[in-house]
């Protein structure tokens, strides 16, 4: 779990949790845990906001399952080398449109060296900067990571290896982690996507009140199970659009993503922000460039913050030469709309307030501007194309 620190704030995480293990003294058990109590709504009914892999969202009614969690973590220590670690969360994720639990982490860690450790089980999967703590509400400035860029690779977790390092050259520390393996998990599509083998790699340098963070992520994926797909590709088979369907294949599809970026935090200034690319070999999932940019000024125990994030699609959003009238027209339309990702920018303003040492209150407003369709609403009607909609939420994060 350890890692280069992002900003002040994630380490009074950490500081918070390992106090709950100082009250334990003596004790080979650490219990600790994490939460967040949001409201979320929008002010239209034509699609609904969720967060990445979520089959329901919030409309013009406040929902609490967007943006809530709870999570409890358990480390216990065997020796001054090994300990285990488990950590259940409860979120609304996947295709139930309900809260339920599942295991983010089990792992076993074995401390080679003050600056080398293995660790073998269910591990964070690092493709982002804030990987291991991005559903720890509190560890972040933001109420939520950015859609535009954390939508992009929805698999939290590997099921495998990996070794960190982690050292200090004078005032900087490096942090260095690689890990392979693989994971499967039910999408909110009712279907089934699968990373198998997948590596993972990344490099931190923190440096005074900077920190520059690298990835880079490989993966063999496969789909099962999707029944829309295995149709539209059966379809175009037997139409002779053989040539079409070869641009999609659901098996054996080779694909990256590289992400860099940094954060600071510096006379109250803070900055934080990433930029991303994804690769695959197949048009069902697209070629994607995404970033995002947040800036804010700490006024005691007040955070106000602006954010802004983007997406753009770098693969062919359409097939050349799909009849776009007569009897085919539908299936055509099908074909290119399944290669299509949703595009849209995001610009935010937000404020945290630290009201209690292990608590904050947050508010934050999001205007989404989709393009090109209707973005990443879920159950969209044709109504949203080309409208920007307002998101409102309020949260409270927490850790113990």
């Amino acid at each position: 779990m350890k890692q280069a620190k992002l900003a002040p704030i994630a380490v009074a995480v950490f500081a918070a949790l390992a106090g709950n293990a100082a009250a334990q003294e003596g004790l080979p058990i650490t219990v600790s845990g994490f939460g967040t109590g949001a409201l979320t709504m929008t002010d239209t009914n034509d699609g609904l906001f969720n967060r990445a892999n979520q089959v329901g969202g919030a409309g013009k009614s406040a929902r609490t399952g967007v943006d809530s969690n709870l999570g409890l973590q358990v480390t216990a220590k065997l020796s001054e080398s090994l300990s285990l670690t488990a950590q259940g969360l409860v979120r609304k994720n996947g295709p139930s449109d309900q809260f339920a639990g599942e295991l983010a982490w089990a792992f076993a860690k074995f401390k080679a060296t003050d600056d080398i450790s293995f660790r073998v089980g269910r591990i964070g999967l690092p493709v982002y900067m804030i990987s291991d703590v991005r559903n720890v509400g509190y560890a972040n400035i933001m109420l939520r990571a950015p859609n535009e860029v954390y939508r992009q690779v929805t698999a939290d977790s590997l099921d495998g290896a990996d070794v960190l390092y982690q050292h200090s050259f004078g005032d900087s520390t490096v942090t260095g982690q690689f890990g392979m393996g693989r994971t499967r998990y039910h999408a909110s599509g009712n279907y089934d996507i699968e990373f198998k083998p997948a590596m993972s790699a990344q490099l931190a340098l923190e440096n005074g009140p900077f920190t520059y963070r690298i990835g880079h992520s490989k993966a063999t994926v496969n789909l099962y199970d999707n029944a829309s797909l295995n149709t539209l590709i059966g379809t175009l088979n037997k139409v002779g659009l053989s040539a079409i369907s070869a641009q999609m294949p659901l098996q054996d599809v080779k694909g990256t993503f590289t992400s860099a970026g940094i954060a600071m935090d510096y006379n109250n200034i803070v900055l934080q922000g990433e930029y991303a690319k994804r690769k695959t070999e197949t048009r069902i999932i697209q070629d994607t460039s995404s970033w995002y940019l947040m800036g804010g000024y700490r006024i005691g125990k007040f955070l106000p913050f602006v954010v802004h994030g983007d997406v753009k699609q770098d693969s062919i959003r359409s097939f050349a030469g799909l009849p776009s009238s007569g009897p085919l027209a539908p299936l055509a339309a099908a074909a290119n709309g399944a290669i299509q990702a949703g595009l849209q920018s995001t610009s935010a303003i937000g404020l945290r307030w630290d009201f209690y040492k292990s608590a904050a209150f947050k508010v934050q407003i999001d205007h989404i501007t989709p393009r090109d369709g209707t973005g990443n609403f879920v159950n969209p009607k044709p109504a949203l194309a080309g409208h920007s909609v307002n998101v409102y939420a309020a949260s409270i994060d927490f850790v113990f």
